[in-house]
C-alpha cells in the first residue's frame, strides 16, 4: 500500500495541535516532546487522513512569515458545511467560502495561524471530467 503524508513544519507545534484540533477536528495521535520540553514531533488524524507536525529549528521561516503558502492541504470530509462552521468559530481565516464546484464538490479554504493554506471539500454529485473541462488520462 501506497500512501502520502503531509509533514508540515510549525514554528509552534504544540499550539498548531491545539488549532488543528478545534478548528479542523484533527485528533492528535502521538507526540514526542524534545528534551528541552517543546513538541518536536507529532501526528494527527482526521478520519483516514494522517498528517504529522515537526518543529523545523530556530532558522525555519513558515508560511505566514515568508508572505504566503508555497503548498495547499486538500482534506475531503463527510460534512464541509459542519466544518467551516466550526473552523470559523475556532479562527480560521477563511481564505475561499463554501462553494459548490463544477467538478462536484462543495469546498471552502482556510489558513492556519502560522499560513498553511488548507481547503475542505465534499463530494456533493458525481460529474465526469469532460463536463467540467478537464480529461481524464
Amino acid at each position: 500500500m501506497n500512501t502520502v503524508t503531509p509533514h508540515l513544519l510549525y514554528e509552534d507545534v504544540e499550539s498548531a495541535l491545539s488549532f488543528l484540533t478545534r478548528a479542523f477536528g484533527f485528533e492528535e495521535t502521538l507526540r514526542y516532546n524534545d528534551p528541552a520540553g517543546y513538541v518536536s514531533h507529532a501526528e494527527m488524524r482526521l478520519g483516514e487522513a494522517v498528517i504529522m507536525l515537526g518543529d523545523p529549528g530556530p532558522d525555519y521561516r513558515g508560511p505566514g512569515r515568508r508572505g504566503g503558502a508555497t503548498v495547499q492541504i486538500h482534506v475531503q470530509v463527510d460534512d464541509v458545511d459542519s466544518l467551516c462552521r466550526r473552523a470559523r468559530e475556532a479562527g480560521a481565516n477563511i481564505t475561499a467560502d463554501l462553494e459548490d464546484q463544477p467538478y462536484g464538490d462543495r469546498s471552502f479554504s482556510a489558513d492556519d495561524p502560522e499560513g498553511h493554506a488548507w481547503t475542505f471539500g465534499q463530494t456533493i454529485r458525481e460529474v465526469a471530467p469532460e463536463d467540467w473541462g478537464a480529461v481524464a488520462t
